[in-house]
């Protein structure tokens, strides 16, 4: 085999097990509340107002609401906070969690549920649930998953 027959052969290989390695996550949001628009936004940039949303790589700090009249990053609003990332140490993997911190507010009901590798997941139905963040101290409301390639369905309502 010639030299530039075997670099080839090399680069293709590389390239496929680079592909098979690849990390992706993918958010569903769902709104059976028949108003409002579910938004799924990260860093200010909307990233979908519905559809499925895939990230090619880690979800980091993404933030979720069912826009009825919300603020620009759901303020009045339920928010489901996410990051999803593959683990790579014990305990590094992706974390989920509802938030009604102020300036949020309870406005609809809203549930996650992890998939791909996780089935578990929260939900808060009003506005005293014990499932979300009232204060920034009740960390126990955030619910992890350990999966590569984790995904997540977001459901309002």
């Amino acid at each position: 085999m010639s030299f530039t027959k075997l670099a080839t052969a090399l680069l293709v290989a590389s390239v496929a097990v680079l592909q098979v390695s690849a990390e992706s996550h993918t958010v569903t949001l769902v709104n059976n509340c028949g108003k409002g628009t579910p938004v799924l936004k990260q860093n200010g940039n909307t990233l979908s107002t519905g559809g499925d949303y895939t990230a090619n790589g880690p979800l980091s700090a993404a933030i979720s609401y069912l826009d009825t009249g919300c603020g620009a990053n759901g303020d009045g609003c339920t928010l489901v906070e996410t990051t999803l990332q593959n683990p790579t140490t014990a305990g590094s993997g992706s974390s989920t969690d509802i938030s009604l911190i102020a300036p949020l507010a309870f406005s609809v009901k809203a549930t996650f549920a992890y998939k791909n590798g996780c089935t578990n997941g929260k939900a808060c139905d009003s506005a005293d649930c014990t499932t979300a963040f009232h204060q920034s101290t009740d960390t126990t409301v955030q619910e992890a998953c350990q999966a590569n390639d984790a995904g997540l369905t977001i459901t309002y309502c």
